[in-house]
């Protein structure tokens, strides 16, 4: 496996930066000055009403029980770019999130322990203090022990071999909740180097592992010829990914061989595509690698910020987060269009979520309730962290 010094530019600035505004940030004159003065007054405004709904005796967003919508609403809180100190409503989610650790290590309620733990663990990553440390690296242990190995032999014999997936009676491997993982192990290991916490050279994620996992969540002819004699893949969905292996829940589209065999093809769609593009770069993996390339070439391809490309509005917010993240993180100043023309997607991603802001300040999926996006905490979230890695990569 190739690697590369990968510059974790947004997240890395909205985890450990100087505070700073637009006019702070970039030469007089410079054109991104009005668009990052819009951000601003974006998020403040959407920072304010989220503390407002924030409950004081817990210090909780949301169920007590889903520790990770009050860490996700911290994360956006956190990466305020004109937040000057750590704000009173982050001291006490951060006290609840700690009160949550389990036995385990793990940081959730009543189940989904790994979606939890890893959103808990990278917004811990965040707040920059000391006694975090030992929670933060307990908590590694939990995310790490969820990587599965069905056989136990060490080898990648089963679909899901090397993935994560939620945790408990959720045992199978998904990519959603593996490059959450691989998220937070990668942001903490950065965060525990040179401490007496630091476990990794001797209990840490098996990388390639994962990797081989995330490969097989993309489509590829590679991924088909691996998962047998059923599977096809449509020249549409080449490059892009689907949730897991096998996936069931993705469109299935039914294809007729020149063999004259009717094969399964599974259609590819937007917020896996950075999902595995992610974790991909969380792996370290060199940014010229088929496969990051191959992700990248489908997501141009299918560049849409109208619909979740393949799920419609499904998911729509975490789309946008994901697709900020993953092209911030690479990089990626423009997005290159089948017909040659370039796309500034920082621009037209942060005025098109900035359009969704309700005048009250919060944002909500008001086209699709799948995966909790008619939650107004979880998508304003979602929202403010689009804008995040958007204004801190500008």
């Amino acid at each position: 496996m190739k690697h590369c010094q990968f510059f974790f530019t947004t997240i890395a600035l909205i985890l450990f930066s100087q505070v700073s505004t637009a006019q702070d940030r970039v030469a007089p004159g410079d054109p991104n000055v009005s668009l990052m003065l819009e951000i601003e007054r974006a998020i403040e405004k959407g920072v304010a009403w989220l503390e407002s709904k924030q409950d004081k005796e817990t210090g909780a967003w949301g169920d007590t029980n889903t520790p990770a919508f009050t860490a996700i609403a911290t994360s956006a809180i956190m990466g305020n770019p004109k937040r000057e100190e750590m704000p009173d409503s982050a001291k006490k989610a951060y006290d609840f999130l700690v009160s949550k650790q389990k036995a385990d290590g793990g940081i959730y309620g009543k189940g989904l322990a790994t979606y939890n733990t890893a959103l808990s663990v990278t917004a811990l990553s965040q707040s920059g203090r000391k006694e975090h440390l030992p929670v933060i690296a307990k908590a590694r242990r939990l995310l790490i022990n969820q990587q599965q190995d069905f056989d136990k032999r060490g080898e990648t014999d089963n679909d899901f071999d090397g993935g994560i997936g939620y945790g408990g009676t959720y045992a199978h491997s998904d990519l959603s909740n593996s490059h959450l993982a691989m998220e937070a192990l990668y942001h903490s290991k950065k965060v525990l180097a040179d401490t007496e916490f630091d476990e990794t050279a001797d209990f840490d994620l098996d990388w390639d592992a994962a990797i081989e996992f995330v490969s097989r969540c993309q489509n590829t002819e590679e991924t088909a010829k691996k998962m047998g004699d059923w599977m096809a893949i449509r020249e549409e969905d080449k490059g892009g990914f689907i949730y897991f292996p096998g996936d069931t829940k993705s469109d299935e589209i039914e294809i007729k061989g020149e063999d004259g065999k009717t094969r399964t093809a599974l259609r590819s769609y937007g917020s896996m595509g950075y999902a595995g593009m992610l974790a991909f770069i969380y792996a370290d993996m060199d940014i010229n690698d088929p496969r990051i390339q191959l992700a990248l070439n489908w997501l141009q391809n299918n560049y849409t910020l109208e619909e979740n490309p393949g799920m419609d509005a499904q998911g729509l917010f975490y789309y946008y987060h994901t697709m900020s993240k993953a092209l911030s993180i690479a990089r990626i100043k423009e997005l290159k269009m089948p017909d040659g023309k370039s796309v500034d997607w920082k621009r037209q991603l942060a005025l098109k979520v900035m359009a969704h802001q309700k005048p009250e300040g919060y944002w909500v999926n008001t086209e699709s309730n799948r995966w909790m996006e008619d939650d107004q905490i979880l998508v304003t979230a979602y929202a403010l962290l689009t804008l995040e890695h958007i204004y801190h990569s500008l």
